[in-house]
């Protein structure tokens, strides 16, 4: 009887062993690879993010940037991991919609191969222009450019990027005969701005906001549901007429695809009590983000609903990269 029951048991050890592994998760250090260079939005929160995980989980979360193809590299690096808790991600509005809606040979689908572990937060958008542009207003910049056509141009961050979509759905929602003039990232495609190369720029709002409070960029319209504490007189794209510009940059947590679903569940608990924390929630709110601290299925429901918008927009203006 003893022989049958230490049998039963061996038997029985391949599926206990992840209950075990799962029980005492996380015992070492886990990788959050971030899909975009040093410096940038994305990267800020992601360490600001990691910081609040290590105080709640007691391991180190190190930052792994992973560059490249307008953030594709590194999240097609997180759909490849080992799905078991100890490589994870940030996700955005760039990665898991707008990438999948004007890249054709992407080797990874956001439905399939990543899962959402939880929103971290929502960045507002910013439309603005050189200060020596003569308009005041989205309207007066409209009748700038349709009394010079295919004389301005706006900037932004690269193809396929926020900045790009932003511009493309502005130029046909209004009529208005632009240039766009990408840059390889969003530091490059403010300093042109600023220097009166190019007339207009789409962009996150933390990286422009410290432009425009100091007059060196003139704000027309910032994106999401009521106006920005820091900017009180700039409306927002509603507000202009511009709905469908009224999106926001969003941002999360994701894993590979095969992640047990208690290690989803332990993550994305974790990330909300990291959110919770006054001086993490303090930093961010520092980044101009708006903490949303959403579960699995919010998040999930979230990016559907983004990549349904940025697949009507790309159509429209007819993007599609290789």
């Amino acid at each position: 009887m003893k022989r049958i029951a230490a049998a039963l048991a061996f038997c029985l050890l391949p599926f206990a062993l992840p209950a075990i592994a799962q029980d005492t998760y996380p015992s070492r250090s886990i990788t959050m690879i971030v899909p975009f260079a040093p410096g940038g939005s994305t990267d800020a929160i992601g360490r600001i993010v990691s910081e609040g995980l290590r105080q709640v989980l007691g391991q180190t979360v190190v930052v792994e940037n992973r560059a490249g193809a307008g953030g594709s590299i590194g999240t097609a690096a997180i759909a490849d991991a080992p799905p078991d808790g100890y490589t994870i991600g940030i996700g955005t509005a760039s990665t898991l919609a707008i990438n999948p809606a004007t890249y054709k040979n992407l080797t990874f689908d956001v439905h399939e191969d990543v899962v959402p572990i939880g929103g971290i937060a929502d960045v507002p958008n910013i439309m603005s222009v050189n200060k020596s542009v003569p308009a005041a207003d989205i309207a007066a910049l409209v009748e700038l450019c349709r009394a010079n056509p295919g004389m301005l141009s706006y900037a932004s961050a690269g193809n396929g990027s926020v900045s790009h979509l932003l511009g493309e759905q502005f130029r046909l929602a209004t009529g208005s005969d632009i240039v766009h003039v990408p840059y390889r990232g969003a530091g490059p495609a403010l300093t042109e701005v600023v220097g009166g190369q190019v007339e207009i720029l789409f962009d996150n709002l933390p990286t422009s906001l410290p432009f425009v409070l100091d007059g060196r960029l003139r704000p027309l319209a910032v994106s999401g549901a009521s106006r920005v504490p820091a900017l009180p007189e700039v409306p927002t794209f509603a507000e202009a007429g511009l709905e469908d510009m009224n999106w926001m940059a969003f941002f999360g947590l994701v894993a590979p695809k095969g992640t047990p679903e208690p290690i989803i569940r332990k993550l994305g608990d974790a990330l909300g009590q990291a959110l919770a924390l006054p001086a993490i929630r303090e930093r961010l709110v520092a980044q101009q983000a708006i903490v949303t601290a959403s579960p699995p299925e919010a998040f999930k429901a979230q990016i559907e609903q983004n990549l349904d918008l940025m697949r009507r927009a790309a159509a429209a203006a007819n993007i599609q990269l290789e």
